[in-house]
């Protein structure tokens, strides 16, 4: 099970927020650095996100994410404001392993289609959700009432094998993942899930490594790791 830490980028520094939108706080302004760090300390994958093209549906850190591909020597997945063919080629073609689609596959089927037709296993899906309905554009607003479920198994019909689930009213609140919806979409849908959102403790790793056998792949942690609540180190003995 991988253990990911997240570098999410706003006007080109490493950023946290509470459910996506509040409390912003800066960790660094040399994401580069910052992700460096996480490699030292044991990553073998990192999470970036453009939070600037979540919001705006246009990447502004590409050459960020662009430079941390090409100068670090783990895969690094980067997602944030991809909506168009060309710049999710364009990012791959800059050494990113795998681009994380979230409000475009929602809203475009025939684009999600596409892109996994061309791209396979580098496109993953980000599902987002808030009390069970799929969240789109920066998670401020829903998607047509689309059931999170119901998305999922969609995926699944597509040829999707793993995809990544956020709880929005848990990320960045350090209150724990939301297990029970977790094992709710393991169980109903037989994807391989990478759980993010609310990681708080060593527990919660623990808690979350116990259904790796039912399909719990990865754990995205951000927050935790940045307010030192564990090390990656300590966090890694749970991979």
């Amino acid at each position: 099970m991988l253990i990911i830490p997240a570098i999410d980028l706003q006007d080109g520094c490493v950023v946290r927020f509470v459910q996506g939108r509040s409390n912003k706080k800066i960790y660094s302004r040399d994401p580069l650095k910052a992700a460096k760090y996480w490699v030292k300390q044991g990553a073998k994958f990192l999470h970036v996100v453009d939070l600037d093209g979540a919001f705006t549906g246009i990447p502004k850190n590409l050459e960020i994410v662009k430079e941390i591909a090409g100068k670090i020597k783990v895969p690094v997945e980067f997602g944030g404001g991809l909506r168009k063919l060309k710049t999710v080629n364009a990012v791959l073609s800059a050494g990113v392993a795998r681009v994380i689609l979230g409000t475009k596959a929602v809203e475009d089927k025939d684009f999600l289609k596409k892109a996994l037709s061309k791209f396979k296993d580098k496109v993953i899906v980000g599902v987002d959700a808030k009390n069970g309905k799929v969240m789109v554009r920066g998670w401020k607003t829903g998607h047509n009432n689309t059931d999170a479920v119901h998305f999922c198994l969609y995926l699944k019909k597509l040829g999707f094998k793993e995809l990544i689930y956020t709880d929005t009213l848990k990320d960045g609140t350090l209150s724990g993942p939301n297990i029970k919806e977790i094992k709710k979409l393991l169980k109903l849908t037989g994807l391989k899930i990478i759980a993010s959102g609310g990681i708080s403790s060593l527990e919660d790793l623990h808690k979350l490594k116990t259904l790796e056998k039912d399909g719990v792949s990865g754990i995205i942690v951000g927050k935790a790791l940045y307010e030192g609540k564990f090390t990656l180190p300590q966090a890694l003995k749970f991979s």
